[in-house]
């Protein structure tokens, strides 16, 4: 008797774009003329804030601005009373709703400007009010680990974006460069290693697992 056949379970996500792809298909979405929020979900080191800054690239300042989720983690002060720091990243140590009310002022469009907060890397901790939004930006582009979670305050964020996308590159080569970030931030090869493969994998699997809540899966390159 033949040993387990191979997955024949057909892929959710028939449709993979790759940048130029992308591009078409929000412009056609911009073509309503109303405010397009965008969301860009996937697992750590997938290249989702590269993606954003290509978009706001092409599209220019001017029609469109990247609104991280990342401006919502916890300070670190708050990680530590909590007992979190070691799972800085996993979903309980974000402003979950916090977040979701940005998104429902940005999907709103009746305030001159927003303010979002911002992650800096450099410290570790968000900064309050870093990112304008006015109101004539047409694109708002927002990514993060977590937008198509279906627990908690994350399962109000799909409701509020007209298209979320899951990016989605060759694992090997999302590892590298995530074990890449955390080096570039201070952390020993050794630690960033482990990170990678420890705290981020156990995120990375919760995120993969809400996949199929995205329109389609993009590959950038």
């Amino acid at each position: 008797m033949d040993s387990a056949a191979p997955d024949s379970t057909p892929d959710p996500f028939p449709l993979a774009l790759d940048l130029p792809a992308a591009i078409t298909r929000l412009e056609e979405l911009l073509r309503s003329g109303n405010r397009v929020i965008l969301g860009l979900a996937g697992s750590p080191g997938a290249g989702k804030s590269t993606l954003s800054a290509r978009l706001v690239e092409h599209f220019g300042p001017s029609t469109a601005v990247a609104v991280p989720l990342d401006g919502y983690h916890l300070a670190n002060v708050v990680l530590e009373q909590r007992g979190l720091r070691r799972r800085k990243g996993a979903p309980e140590t974000f402003d979950g709703a916090g977040y979701l009310a940005l998104l429902r002022r940005l999907r709103a469009r009746d305030e001159d400007v927003v303010f979002a907060p911002e992650f800096r890397r450099e410290i570790e901790e968000p900064v309050a009010g870093a990112i304008p939004v006015p109101r004539g930006a047409r694109l708002v582009i927002t990514e993060g680990n977590y937008l198509l979670l279906e627990d908690g305050p994350w399962a109000g964020v799909v409701p509020l974006l007209d298209e979320a996308w899951f990016v989605e590159p060759e694992d090997a080569l999302r590892l590298e460069r995530l074990i890449a970030r955390h080096e570039a931030f201070g952390k020993s090869p050794d630690a960033a290693r482990a990170w990678a493969l420890g705290t981020d994998e156990a995120n990375a699997r919760l995120i993969r697992a809400s996949r199929g809540r995205a329109a389609v899966v993009v590959r950038p390159g």
